[in-house]
């Protein structure tokens, strides 16, 4: 072998001893792994549960009814010749609605005192004829017989006085009855006739109607099966009797909105519906303004009870599982989140009330839930309501609560 050969041929393997080397340096540096590092926990919205006294109240549908109705309608017969009223306007008791032509019963009234003048007439003379008789029959010059129908005679014409007396107080009725007043005070609705209309006595024609409503009524219903749940919770001592002078009622509009006035319950029908298995109940509200009209449909929450120990939590705060069942998740001591089951009731001022699964002092989680997994450790910060004016800062600028 020659000195060349050997030279080419010991290069040849120095470059392939290199060549890993020389590999390596042409990799990125991206290509090297970074050592993982711990997640970093991320703050979520908590509060504290509270286990306090709360007024039971259901919300239940109701319709506005008026204190009083009175249907208008005349007494006798005639012609309407006036309407005295502006239609929708306030009434009081008495005021005077519709005359009708006062002429006839006039004419009436004339005849009646004419028939009790003569009456009054024929009954002086039958008693001057029966005092006679009875000087007569004391000196034996008349028979008994005679002094006995003198006497009959005098007692007809008196009581033909009475009759007559009568037909006048009857004839100046109707004269008065020609004056259709208002029976109570209220807002009378449409006129229902006109001038030039004919009345017929006892005819069930309505001239108008009038409406009391202030104060008003709002009748609402509320099904049996749960005025025995509620039997059933005071017998228990779940739940505790509110005072019948002490009990509210509210009322919630269409829009949500909720009328400034309390009122109060009147009564609890003592009847079940066959149709729908409902009981009646009516509360009485003040309507100075007018606000509440007949037949407005109306939202009626009316306090039933108190809870001495109810567990209410925010309505966000309550989620639903797979399977439809209710479940929140719980902050542990250690800061880690673990899934809850609850069971919970009514829904209240945006609260659920939870009837199992919670006890006081634990820590669930309202805001932030796509923050963390179930088992994640979370920093929690104390949840704060913006709907509420207590939240508001003392500048009256509302907070903004952050949303994830």
């Amino acid at each position: 072998m020659t000195i060349m050969s050997a030279r080419a041929a010991g290069f040849a393997l120095l470059l392939a001893g290199l060549a890993p080397v020389l590999a390596g340096c042409n990799e990125p540096k991206d290509a090297v792994a970074a050592a993982p590092a711990e997640n970093p926990e991320v703050e979520v919205s908590v509060v504290t549960v509270k286990q306090q006294a709360r007024a039971i109240v259901r919300e239940l549908p109701g319709r506005i009814a008026p204190t009083r109705v009175a249907d208008v309608r005349s007494r006798v017969s005639g012609i309407i010749i006036e309407r005295a009223f502006h239609q929708g306007t306030e009434v009081k008791a008495g005021d005077t609605l519709y005359r009708i032509d006062p002429k006839p019963f006039e004419v009436e009234l004339q005849a009646a005192k004419a028939s009790l003048n003569k009456a009054e007439a024929a009954f002086d003379l039958a008693a001057m004829q029966a005092k006679r008789i009875s000087g007569l029959a004391q000196q034996k010059a008349v028979s008994e017989a005679e002094g006995e129908r003198a006497i009959g005679a005098e007692r007809q014409a008196q009581a033909e006085i009475a009759a007559r007396k009568a037909d006048v107080a009857r004839a100046r009725l109707n004269l008065d009855y020609a004056t259709i007043r208002a029976p109570i005070d209220g807002i009378v609705g449409a006129a229902l006739v006109t001038e030039g209309t004919l009345i017929a006595q006892n005819d069930t024609t309505n001239l108008a109607t009038i409406q009391q409503l202030d104060p008003i009524y709002a009748d609402f219903t509320q099904s049996v099966s749960e005025l025995n749940n509620l039997r059933r919770s005071f017998e228990t001592g779940d739940l505790e009797r509110i005072a019948p002078d002490a009990a509210k009622v509210r009322l919630v509009f269409d829009d949500g909105s909720t009328y400034p006035l309390v009122g109060k319950l009147l009564f609890s029908e003592a009847k079940v519906d066959t149709f729908t298995g409902q009981v009646t109940l009516r509360g009485e509200f003040p309507n100075p303004k007018r606000e509440l009209l007949p037949g407005m449909y109306v939202r009626v929450q009316i306090e039933q009870g108190i809870d001495t120990d109810a567990i209410a939590v925010p309505q966000q705060a309550v989620q639903r599982n797979g399977g439809g069942g209710a479940e929140v998740f719980v902050v542990k001591s250690d800061g880690h989140v673990a899934v809850q089951t609850v069971k919970t009731g009514a829904v209240q001022n945006g609260l659920w009330f939870v009837t199992e699964g919670l006890k006081g002092g634990e820590k669930i989680v309202v805001e932030g839930f796509q923050k963390f997994a179930a088992g994640d450790k979370v920093k929690t910060v104390k949840w704060t309501d913006p709907n509420l004016a207590s939240n508001l800062p003392p500048d009256g600028q509302k907070t903004t609560q952050a949303r994830p």
